[in-house]
């Protein structure tokens, strides 16, 4: 294999494993509506009203930026992984005692992504 492909290989290996868990591709239901990824805010809110708790959180994301540099091995450039701190807004739903809350994750003003918190006790 040669050495563009095995470090593409390598850089998309890394980005995967870089990637936040707990986020699924459910959907938030709401008196008998779905409330689904890519969503607007006014659609959510038009189907499933205001929530408890609106909070920003800054969400790590893995960016891959490429620096060219003469003096290097390997053709002169050489490729870093950072953390970027993205703002995105949760939402978050009282679904009922006994019920897990719904956290409604938004990006850009859309859904972003769908997820249970803790249970309601």
């Amino acid at each position: 294999m040669n050495i563009v492909l095995r470090t593409f290989a390598s850089t998309a290996l890394l980005l995967a494993a870089l990637q936040p868990g707990g986020a699924s591709a459910q959907s938030l239901s709401c008196g008998g509506f779905l409330a689904g990824v890519g969503e607007s805010k006014f659609s959510v809110l038009n189907k499933c009203g205001e929530p408890v708790l609106k909070d920003i959180v800054c969400v790590p994301r893995p960016q891959v930026e490429v620096i060219v540099a003469p003096g290097l091995r390997g053709g002169g450039t050489r490729q870093i992984i950072s953390q970027q701190c993205i703002p995105m807004e949760d939402w978050t739903y009282h679904r009922g005692q006994g019920n897990f809350l719904g956290i409604v994750r938004f990006y850009n003003g859309a859904v972003e992504s769908v997820r249970d918190g803790d249970r309601v006790q």
